[in-house]
């Protein structure tokens, strides 16, 4: 019973993530502490966390390659971002070996209500102004509307190490910040922002799992339970996604991010 729940569990956090370019993690973690505190699973939180960031490499894979497909990843952005995001996964599996991080749940919690509040007057907001060095492109989506995206080098960078630590930390793929940053701070669209998340989850996920691995973070028996429905979820995500308008994308994605503010808020506080 407790691998099938195991393989349910991969396929929440693998449509979940690719659907929504959060990586999948915010499912399958709580749910791995859970089971922990039923004792149907012998896992502590560090190794929760390293045993998420190794099924998001699947989820990250096959949500990739769908979107790939789709024509919607931009990936000398993604390459940019994961340039400071991988640094920073490694720094997030450093901060997660020890110490207690219940004060930053709830401090992450409360922004990311914050972000999902930016969500809703994000009509009413200018994007970072991009003068100087910087980078800009124009593209169309499915639906004939056309995005002029962009963004200045420096806070592209400095967002993407804060993302790649927390996804060090906490195991959470990090796109909970990433996605809304990406879609309010540089008009990215909201496909291309999921598509583009879900590929520079995958390389920092692949960086904070050998950091993780290294530390002996990896019960590779949950591991194998995990992974196939990590694996068709990312799939079915991505297939979910394709046919939600960008409206409704990210009508979604304020819902879900509500969802994970308040899980961290509450594990904060209970945690204390």
């Amino acid at each position: 019973m407790v691998w099938l729940i195991l393989v349910v569990v991969g396929l929440l956090g693998g449509t979940l993530g690719s659907l929504m370019g959060l990586g999948g993690g915010i499912v399958v973690v709580p749910a791995l502490l859970m089971l922990a505190s039923l004792s149907y699973l012998d896992i502590t939180p560090q190794v929760a966390v390293g045993t998420s960031l190794l099924i998001m490499i699947f989820t990250g894979i096959s949500a990739t390659i769908s979107y790939m497909k789709q024509k919607k990843v931009d990936y000398k952005s993604g390459l940019l971002f994961f340039s400071a995001s991988g640094p920073g996964a490694v720094v997030g599996t450093w901060l997660n070996r020890g110490g207690d991080a219940s004060s930053f749940q709830m401090y992450l919690g409360f922004f990311i209500l914050f972000v999902s509040f930016i969500l809703l007057i994000r009509n009413r907001l200018s994007p970072l102004p991009r003068s100087g060095k910087g980078v800009e492109r124009v593209t169309t989506d499915e639906e004939g509307n056309v995005y002029t995206y962009g963004y200045r080098l420096v806070p592209v960078l400095a967002l993407s190490f804060v993302v790649g630590m927390l996804s060090g930390l906490f195991g959470i793929g990090g796109g909970s910040l990433l996605v809304p940053a990406m879609i309010v701070l540089f008009s990215f669209p909201p496909h291309s922002a999921v598509a583009t998340s879900m590929f520079i989850i995958l390389l920092s996920a692949v960086v904070g799992s050998l950091s993780h691995v290294m530390q002996g973070n990896v019960n590779w028996m949950y591991a194998l339970a995990l992974i196939p429905g990590a694996w068709f979820g990312g799939t079915l995500g991505a297939a979910i996604n394709r046919r939600l308008s960008s409206d409704k994308l990210v009508l979604v994605l304020r819902f879900i991010l509500i969802i994970i503010a308040f899980r961290l808020i509450y594990e904060g506080m209970t945690s204390t």
